[in-house]
């Protein structure tokens, strides 16, 4: 058969596919789609807008339950009196260099530390992962971390008890070393032909074709950092060094002594209302700022890295 005679049949056979694409079936399963999608989004949603809403409205409507998704008489005492407090701005500025500085620091070990294990022709390799997996079932318990950070590490009152103990996240560690194990090992074989070190590979080969996982990774870190308040409850005695979480927990057990946030009772009990609306809104903002421009990444990443095992 001449590539003239079989023209016609590949053009037949696209017709076919777009005949299919364009049933009733078909038709109806992107309805179909489209509303559960539209269902799921609304109650992933819904939470969200409530506390919102929840955050600007007065007490009295949110003790009636009258409070869903339109703040119902707009109130921002709880807004003026954590903002209006120094102190809460100090605490933030801890919390973005704790969540700068331990996010660096554990992007650093991971990314060296799960190329290394991907090299197959590393001496030990197998006993360092079995060493890495093994942390994540067992541990040395509270009480024998809190002696080595505090005492013999003496890190206490320090960044480096906050950074330094979950620098690195084994789950992040084997994802990111199944990325590099589907690594295609001709690119490393050129770069290496055209006298590459093995850091050169890694730093100019590599990390720029790792940018969907290494973003991922970022944010897995960041949001922990950022979240994160029991390592400062243990290691932190000194205010000005608390990270924003731990002040907004003082503050909620605070809210719960009326007038110890406020001399005034009124303002106490609207405080009170809405104190943990606004905390959240307050400490989710600039997560959801920055997911915006990593999100391309995100999907992709954690796909490419769990294909294998």
């Amino acid at each position: 058969m001449t590539e003239l005679d079989a023209t016609p049949d590949i053009v037949g056979i696209r017709t076919s596919l777009t005949q299919v694409k364009d049933t009733t079936g078909t038709r109806v399963f992107r309805v179909v789609n489209g509303v559960i999608l539209t269902i799921v989004c609304a109650v992933t949603l819904y939470p969200f807008v409530n506390i919102v809403a929840k955050a600007f409205s007065a007490e009295s409507y949110i003790a009636a339950g009258q409070v869903n998704l339109w703040p119902r008489g707009f109130n921002l005492t709880t807004f003026k009196a954590v903002m209006g407090d120094s102190m809460f701005w100090t605490n933030y500025r801890n919390t973005v260099v704790y969540t700068v500085v331990g996010t660096a620091i554990a992007m650093v070990l991971t990314t060296t530390f799960a190329y290394a294990l991907s090299r197959k022709h590393l001496r030990g390799r197998n006993a360092f992962i079995g060493m890495a997996v093994f942390t994540m079932f067992f541990s040395g318990g509270l009480i024998p971390n809190y002696i080595l950070v505090a005492q013999w590490l003496s890190m206490r009152n320090t960044i480096w008890a906050i950074v330094l103990p979950g620098a690195i996240s084994v789950f992040n560690l084997l994802v990111m070393k199944s990325f590099f194990d589907g690594f295609p090992a001709e690119l490393e074989e050129a770069a290496a032909l055209d006298g590459m070190s093995t850091y050169g590979i890694f730093f100019r080969v590599v990390l720029p074709l790792s940018k969907a996982i290494i973003a991922t990774m970022i944010l897995f870190y960041a949001v922990t950092q950022w979240n994160s308040w029991f390592g400062a409850f243990l290691y932190l005695d000194k205010k000005n060094l608390f990270p924003v979480m731990m002040y907004l927990r003082n503050l909620i057990a605070a809210a719960s002594g009326g007038t110890e946030v406020t001399g005034n009772m009124d303002d106490a009990v609207q405080i009170g209302a809405n104190i943990q609306s606004v905390t959240m809104l307050l400490t989710v903002l600039p997560i959801i700022c920055v997911y915006p421009f990593i999100q391309k990444y995100f999907v992709s990443g954690v796909m490419l890295g769990s294909v294998k095992g």
